[in-house]
């Protein structure tokens, strides 16, 4: 909890839509009831979707208080929805989840809440004033709604956002050495449910707890649950847009690393050279088959992309801020009103460490200013 929060937040818990008997669910954190007259009152809603590399995780874990609490607090109800997860769920498997969240909450949820028996509620969504926020893979989601999702969110939240720029080497290209926040590299042979093609056999899941060995471990504090290190293992392998897009028996990794080959040796002089991991090669997007181009934010910009901030630690090293840098330049030149505000020295989920509220929560501060930013194009800017 925030500095100051005595309790958690209680929320109601729906069910958004069924997979094959699997109940996909989203918590609505309603703002205080200011209008005692007992009339419906309706409020604009921001939709987040968490972190978790896309592998782990549901709509409670690294829950953003801070972002919670400023967006109650300024009467928007705060909304935060599990998908399903890789594997065996692919990109398009969440991109109809992200579609469905918001066409549910847009065109259902009233009707849930007018049913709500605890609480009871005169608070329902304005249809016609939604945003979408998400922290790490979280801002892939937020992306893909962004593109696909309708009615269309008023404005994006991006908090070290994936899904800038997801053809560089750093998603498809082996690693050897330690890449991703300083961490060891990991033993494969740990993790051969959740590889292909044993992972075909793993039942859909959109709610994968955070869990730790306890103090009492050989292993204090490390994660428990295998999920957690899967898209770090992903990455290390050259494997992540395989799981991504489901692209297995032809490789797209193995494609992607092939096309680019050729441009390596001729650049660097050398058969085993390693590719800068934070620029993608020219041309690289003609490998992508047609099917999964919709699966790739950066490939889908228009001048009709929502208004956007992307906030980015300038050293994170489990999502590359060039993916960040990529993005806002390419709304820019789409016409689209985007701030790109980089962190210096910060690392992946600087927001979430020890102080970060004193760091960042004065008045004004970064906290202020990404809710802010929200709230503004949720109320047309005229707060």
């Amino acid at each position: 909890m925030m500095p100051g929060d005595s309790q958690s937040p209680v929320p109601i818990t729906l069910i958004y839509k069924h997979v094959d008997g699997l109940p996909l669910l989203l918590d609505v954190y309603l703002p205080n009831e200011v209008d005692q007259s007992g009339l419906v009152c309706y409020s604009s809603a921001l939709v987040y979707f968490h972190g978790g590399g896309l592998t782990v995780g549901n709509r409670r874990s690294w829950f953003p208080h801070w972002l919670y609490r400023r967006v109650t607090s300024a009467d928007c109800i705060f909304i935060s929805a599990d998908y399903r997860l890789l594997p065996p769920s692919t990109g398009h498997d969440l991109l109809a989840d992200i579609k469905d969240v918001i066409d549910f909450v847009a065109h259902k949820l009233n009707q849930s809440l007018s049913e709500s028996v605890s609480p009871v509620t005169k608070i329902r969504v304005a249809v016609d004033s939604i945003a979408v926020a998400g922290t790490s893979s979280g801002g892939l989601c937020a992306y893909l709604a962004a593109i696909h999702a309708r009615p269309r969110p008023k404005a994006v939240l991006s908090m070290y956002g994936m899904g800038g720029m997801m053809l560089t080497p750093h998603y498809y290209y082996p690693k050897s050495s330690v890449f991703f926040r300083g961490r060891e590299l990991l033993d494969p042979t740990h993790f051969s449910e959740y590889l292909y093609p044993d992972c075909r056999q793993l039942s859909p899941i959109s709610d994968s707890a955070l869990a730790y060995h306890p103090l009492t471990s050989p292993t204090p504090g490390y994660p428990a649950n295998p999920r957690m290190l899967l898209a770090r293992l992903y990455l290390q392998l050259g494997v992540f847009l395989d799981y991504y897009t489901g692209c297995h028996e032809l490789s797209l990794s193995k494609m992607l690393r092939s096309s680019t080959a050729g441009e390596r040796k001729a650049a660097q002089g050398q058969e085993d050279a390693v590719p800068d991991i934070h620029q993608p090669p020219t041309g690289i997007e003609s490998v992508i088959p047609r099917e999964h181009l919709p699966l790739f934010p950066h490939l889908n910009i228009s001048s009709s992309w929502p208004p956007t901030l992307l906030v980015h630690g300038s050293i994170d090293s489990a999502i590359l801020p060039a993916e960040s840098i990529h993005l806002h330049a390419m709304l820019q030149d789409a016409g689209v009103e985007t701030n790109l505000v980089m962190i210096d020295g910060m690392e992946h989920s600087f927001d979430y460490q020890p102080g970060a509220e004193n760091t960042y929560g004065s008045h004004g501060g970064l906290f202020d200013q990404a809710a802010k930013f929200v709230i503004q194009h949720l109320r047309d800017n005229d707060l």
